[in-house]
């Protein structure tokens, strides 16, 4: 039965990467579609993010079926410079969208124990949840701090509250398997669980805090050694 277990996520791993290359070709079709009015640049602009959006997680979805492998190494991040990118690369997601972003780092650590590469998914990850179910008008808060001698990098969004049992879920080591969120239509917890496996690969701690108003996503790391000997 494990066997059979095995093939079948195998399959999906490879169902994955298949997916890449009609992804691909549509964000090149769209860079070779001749020159547009306005509105038609707005719509090849728009379907060059999508796809660009959807090879970012499947590339995460193959990741995770390398992560037993031991590939991706452990280093001294800068947090601050992870954040800056991810926020860079979404600010038009943000803007188009009607909602907006805002950055405050309060954080005394500058350097976190990770993998830059699966620290960045993470926090695209929770962004991007955020820029779709929050309310529009409203501004999402990147925030970067200490907390418990750790660096906690925390995303609070305005959407529709997370039902209970996710939130357990989620707090109590992350999620196993994406899920639907029933109050978050349309979603299936992909990217949660992507953040979820991430995380703990890097040995960081992944949890969620509930608000009247939306929801806090965040990630705790570990300070990195190599501070140390400039403090």
């Amino acid at each position: 039965m494990e066997m059979e277990v095995d093939r079948g996520v195998d399959g999906v791993f490879v169902v994955a990467h298949e997916l890449k290359a009609p992804l691909a070709v549509l964000r090149q079709l769209a860079f070779a579609l001749p020159e547009m009015e306005l509105e038609g640049e707005k719509t090849r602009s728009e379907m060059v993010r999508v796809s660009e959006r959807a090879i970012r997680q499947v590339n995460d979805f193959l990741r995770m079926g390398r992560l037993e492998d031991g590939l991706f190494e452990m280093e001294p991040v800068a947090i601050r410079a992870v954040c800056d990118d991810v926020t860079r690369e979404l600010a038009r997601l943000f803007e188009t969208s009607g909602r907006g972003v805002r950055v405050r780092y309060m954080n005394r650590a500058k350097l976190v124990n990770a993998n830059a590469e699966l620290l960045f998914s993470v926090i695209y990850n929770f962004l991007v949840n955020a820029a779709r179910y929050s309310n529009e008008g409203t501004e999402t808060l990147l925030s970067v701090g200490d907390a418990r001698g750790k660096v906690r990098v925390s995303i609070r969004d305005y959407g529709p509250s997370l039902p209970v049992k996710i939130w357990r879920k989620i707090k109590e080591g992350g999620l196993e398997r994406p899920v639907d969120i029933a109050m978050r239509p349309g979603s299936t917890g992909l990217g949660l669980y992507i953040a979820s496996k991430f995380s703990h690969y890097m040995g960081a701690e992944v949890g969620a805090v509930r608000h009247r108003d939306g929801v806090s996503f965040y990630i705790e790391l570990p300070i990195s050694r190599q501070l140390s000997l400039f403090d």
